[in-house]
């Protein structure tokens, strides 16, 4: 294939905007396959079931236009907030991108986001409005919007529905004609993007490349520049619904490489891929690396799965790059991992998939963000875990992560949204109103303080009506103190949280009120305690279950009955030495519901 007659374009938008279902109409249209249910794409249960998208996908398509055939390249993307890192991959092997907005709900804040990063890779763009045949479509009020976020020609926006089929045949030749053909030279050494990679139980891991220059053949060896390893490629082909082998991939195609690899550590998302016999000298720059902003433990039911939740780990982390993990053991639950993830729907996602494709059951603890912990020397030391604090005596200051985040909203909820965003330690950077009633509200806040609930929050006092998105914005010096959670004058670590020093004291007393209903009573008293350092700031007794000893006394003398309570006192004071407080899942969570 002429690589004039290539075209490798994404699909960009916020979360619900039918992008799927578009990219059902283009394969249905360029007959690449006959659709039999919605969302053919999103194939994972998890995608189907919550109609998001959660991984991109690639796909080939071939059309006829003007009398020549052209291959289109199609990636498919999350418009989740926590799915950016996806959509950074996928823009980084295209060279346009549809950018598709909702008519009913217009430009949201993941749509803003996603287009300034497709427009920083020069990225050609091609506007499209979705939905058109909704009785409550405002074409008209979401054009104005795009014109004034794109500075575009109004001509140039193309009307589609994803469900009719309107506006399809537009987009195919709006790619042919606009978006640029791929550039490289066939004669140079091969060079290939990898942007994704699978993992097969059968074929061990897939790579998903696109090759900026060069040829690559099946039989040759290849090297990976950046692991520096060396592997045969036993087949290479293209991206249909299925994967498809060819004899040869040129400079511009979109394919995979089967070489056999068994070791998840061993193939990277923006790797570059180049030949033994004539290798390029450096790898494919601007690809940038992956940075978790939301920390947690997973822990194994049963200590025994240690191993088997390490490997599922490793197998997830090929189909998702964005999660990285660490060993990490705690007290109260055993061995486990410090996991890293993009965001609270993400983690959500990750607890899901090991349950369902690897039958993984485990516990994960309350969710936290990095912290950067000075000491008195001035040197810095980087924390993801409560329990690996510094003694505070050895602490200068700490430093917590700031986000730049984006609402946009209708004028109505704009109070409410305020309150809740100051109320979270928000300071107000800009408000503008961006078309009609539809305002943008630009908060620089702490990350803390919004992986737990806050998304939730917003969606609710707002109805729905609010977006939103952050990037992140730096750290920040924060009065900040490790809450502990004590019981029975033991620390469970897993429990333990940095909070802001004017919140600790109510969230501590709330920690303590929840524990006391989750907890189950036992034959001596617990005593739940919330401390800072060696302050202690709240208690709560759950108070022992005991038995009448007296109900066989029904008279004589007090000593008798006395006599009988020192003795059950005494037993139960035995028993707590060498009981044991057994904590329940729900428990861990129960940080994360205190507002209910």
């Amino acid at each position: 294939m002429n690589i004039e007659n290539i075209r490798n374009f994404c699909i960009i938008a916020h979360i619900d905007h039918g992008k799927s279902t578009l990219a059902d109409r283009l394969l249905e249209f360029t007959n690449t396959i006959k659709v039999t249910e919605g969302q053919m794409l999103d194939d994972m249960d998890l995608e189907k079931e919550r109609g998001i998208t959660i991984k991109s996908h690639a796909i080939q398509m071939e059309y006829e236009w003007g009398g020549e055939r052209f291959v289109l390249n199609l990636i498919d993307t999350p418009g989740h907030v926590d799915f950016s890192y996806e959509v950074s991959r996928s823009i980084a092997a295209c060279e346009g991108a549809l950018l598709v907005v909702d008519a009913t709900q217009g430009v949201q804040a993941q749509t803003i986001s996603n287009l300034y990063m497709a427009i920083d890779h020069d990225l050609e763009i091609i506007p499209v409005i979705n939905k058109c045949d909704m009785p409550n479509a405002m074409p008209e009020e979401v054009s104005d919007e795009i014109v004034d976020l794109l500075g575009c020609d109004p001509n140039e926006i193309i009307l589609a529905s994803g469900k009719t089929g309107q506006g399809v045949e537009q987009i195919l030749q709006a790619v042919i004609e606009r978006i640029p053909h791929p550039v490289g030279d066939e004669n140079a050494p091969l060079q290939a993007l990898i942007f994704d990679s699978v993992f097969n139980p059968y074929r061990g891991i897939i790579a998903y490349f696109k090759i900026e220059n060069g040829v690559m053949y099946p039989s040759e060896k290849v090297r990976f520049i950046n692991t520096q390893r060396e592997y045969f490629a036993e087949e290479i082909g293209v991206l249909k619904m299925d994967m498809v082998p060819r004899k040869e991939l040129r400079t511009g195609d979109v394919g995979y490489i089967v070489s056999g690899i068994k070791n998840a550590t061993e193939v990277k998302v923006g790797d570059t891929i180049t030949t033994i016999k004539n290798p390029a000298v450096k790898a494919i720059e601007g690809f940038e690396e992956v940075k978790p902003m939301v920390f947690a433990g997973v822990y194994p039911i049963e200590t025994e799965d240690y191993e088997n939740l390490r490997t599922s780990l490793e197998k997830l982390q090929l189909n998702d790059a964005s999660l990285t993990f660490q060993h990490e053991s705690s007290a109260a639950l055993g061995f486990g991992f410090r996991c890293g993830f993009l965001g609270l729907l993400h983690m959500e996602i990750v607890q899901e998939r090991l349950d369902r494709e690897f039958n993984m059951n485990v516990i994960t603890t309350v969710p936290n963000v990095s912290y950067m912990i000075y000491d008195k020397h001035g040197n810095a030391t980087e924390v993801h875990n409560p329990s690996s604090m510094p003694d505070p005596t050895l602490i200068d200051h700490v430093e917590e992560p700031y986000i730049h985040s984006t609402i946009i909203t209708t004028a109505t909820y704009i109070g409410p949204i305020m309150t809740l965003c100051l109320g979270k330690r928000g300071e107000l950077i800009k408000q503008e109103f961006i078309a009609g009633n539809r305002v943008e509200i630009q908060f620089l806040m702490p990350l803390g303080e919004i992986v737990i609930d806050f998304y939730d929050k917003l969606k609710s006092i707002s109805r729905g009506y609010a977006s939103f998105d952050y990037h992140s914005a730096g750290y920040r010096p924060s009065k900040l103190v490790k809450l502990d959670i004590l019981l029975n004058g033991e620390s469970v670590d897993a429990l333990s949280t940095l909070t802001h020093v004017d919140n600790s004291v109510t969230l501590g007393r709330r920690m303590c009120e929840r524990l006391k209903e989750l907890l189950p009573r036992q034959q001596f008293d617990i005593a739940i305690q919330a401390a800072i350092g060696g302050k202690i700031i709240a208690r709560e007794t759950v108070k022992q279950v005991r038995k009448d000893v007296l109900a066989k006394c029904y008279g004589g003398d007090v000593s008798r009955k006395r006599k009988l309570l020192e003795k059950q006192k005494a037993g139960k004071k035995r028993m707590k030495q060498i009981g044991n407080v057994q904590v329940p899942q729900k428990a861990f969570l129960a940080v994360l519901k205190l507002d209910e």
